[in-house]
């Protein structure tokens, strides 16, 4: 079952040339610009986050903006400019201080949402969606809605999302976590369209608990996704990213509860999707931490598991990515002899190989020796990392060739004249009147950029609303009817 839960003015959807993904912002002030793929240059940014982290270009290739989360004080997110300054209303985001809880998703060369997992501040915990307008601020860009929640629910760390097989829509993709639950593993799935973000029912394949240290890893072509958490869980599963299906393709790995020995971490497919990489980490017991290559040909995968690095605290292997020169990229957490999972910040003293380098895959089609591992090989320019690499979903991810699939074909309400919200005057002063088509009756909330409610009414009629109380500014009107729940937003000045 599908349901439509959020709608929105309609945006027209411009068409992405590459370069989207050009530029990785993470760890200390530390950046990535992947612009010349055969020379990829290190470069300061304003980041200063253990974990969590998105970025995204234009389509030149130049950074757009930035978000972490936090992990000091109130494991809020933050949202910096192209210039590394701190976003117009890009503070106090939803976070948890976390790995894999942000993604971008564009929705025009000016309105991108930022999906967040939220935990402690400054709401409750569950999904959550923000909007990034770019033509506001001089082009520096302003977060103009924030903290509107969509999932109430616990979430794992890990976040994902991907374009709709039109080439158009996008995917968000998570899974629940309830460590009271023995075995559930369950994925969840929102659509966000043109007009509307669309809740469609979610998945449960009874094989592994639901946690919340598990990843989703793309591979190339989006088509499939491997699933692993530091229970030694790891299976494949398909995605038709027409319909929003998942199916099991094969369990490499079933879920250990006793003696741990493999805490699988971060992972990524090489280009080919052949072969596969995955990081582990100390936990339960276990000090020993591996980077592992398996093959994905063979018939017994669980057989061709190679060791291509291992490290002991207080080195801690973390985020592993595959980047747009086609290279894995392999990032570690110096722990500073302090105890196990913290050292954040880093002291200004604290500079070593470990957290001011990236370790390279160079060649990651290949097995063995010849995929051409090199240890702390990619200099970061001075800056250090810490456990996280960007969560960016691919952005120019094109059309699915050879499918009809496309959202108009799918059962749910779109965007018409007949069900838009009419705003007027739209900025406005004092009063404003609200029409949704030939009904007169629904429900009106008024939210300010925070998610805060400001206003609430049953209306009978189309007069004016009287909103003169309220400060300049943006907010979000909500208007609910028999036929939907629609959105709109309003500025007073």
């Amino acid at each position: 079952m599908k349901k439509s839960i959020l709608f929105f003015l309609f945006i027209p959807y411009l068409c992405f040339s590459q370069n989207r993904n050009s530029v990785w912002v993470f760890g200390d002030s530390a950046g990535i610009d992947f612009s010349n793929l055969s020379n990829p240059i290190p470069f300061s940014s304003g980041m200063d986050g253990r974990g969590s982290c998105a970025s995204i270009a234009d389509t030149n290739g130049a950074l757009l903006f930035s978000a972490f989360t936090n992990a000091t004080s109130d494991w809020s997110t933050l949202v910096k400019t192209s210039i590394h300054s701190n976003m117009l209303n890009g503070d106090l985001i939803t976070g948890a201080a976390w790995y894999n809880e942000l993604v971008i998703v564009p929705r025009d060369s000016n309105k991108y949402f930022l999906v967040s997992y939220g935990s402690d501040v400054p709401n409750n915990e569950g999904l959550y969606y923000s909007i990034v307008e770019m033509n506001l601020n001089s082009g520096l860009g302003a977060v103009t809605i924030k903290n509107i929640q969509i999932n109430p629910n616990r979430i794992a760390d890990c976040i994902t999302a991907v374009k709709h097989g039109n080439g158009r829509d996008w995917w968000v993709i998570a899974k629940l976590s309830d460590a009271s639950i023995s075995f559930h593993n369950r994925f969840f799935k929102y659509l966000i369209t043109e007009d509307s973000i669309i809740d469609y029912s979610f998945q449960d394949f009874n094989d592994a608990r639901d946690g919340d240290a598990q990843k989703i890893i793309w591979n190339s072509s989006y088509d499939k996704f491997m699933n692993i958490n530091v229970g030694g869980y790891m299976s494949e599963f398909g995605f038709d990213r027409c319909d929003g299906s998942i199916s099991l393709i094969r369990n490499i790995f079933t879920e250990q509860s006793s003696n741990y020995n493999r805490l699988f971490w971060d992972g990524a497919y090489s280009p080919s999707g052949n072969v596969f990489y995955v990081s582990t980490k100390f936990w339960f017991g276990v000090d020993s931490i591996y980077l592992l290559q398996l093959d994905l040909n063979s018939a017994n995968i669980q057989g061709t598991m190679d060791t291509l690095d291992l490290a002991l605290p207080p080195v801690h292997n973390a985020a592993v990515r595959l980047a747009p020169d086609n290279k894995i990229y392999f990032t570690r957490w110096y722990l500073c002899n302090s105890p196990q999972f913290y050292c954040f910040p880093y002291p200004d003293s604290v500079r070593n190989i470990y957290n001011e380098n990236l370790s390279v895959v160079n060649s990651p089609d290949s097995l063995g020796s010849a995929c051409n591992f090199q240890s702390y090989s990619f200099y970061l320019g001075g800056k250090r990392t810490y456990l996280g690499l960007p969560n960016n979903p691919k952005y120019d991810l094109g059309t699915l060739q050879g499918s009809s699939c496309d959202t108009l074909s799918v059962n749910i309400i779109t965007y018409s004249k007949q069900n838009n919200i009419i705003a007027f005057p739209n900025p406005f002063k004092d009063k404003i009147k609200f029409d949704y088509g030939d009904r007169s009756n629904f429900n009106i909330s008024i939210n300010d950029v925070t998610g805060k409610s400001v206003f609430v009414t049953v209306r009978q009629d189309k007069s004016e609303i009287d909103l003169s109380f309220l400060q300049d500014g943006f907010y979000i009107v909500t208007l609910t009817t028999d036929k939907g729940i629609y959105q709109t937003k309003i500025i007073k000045q």
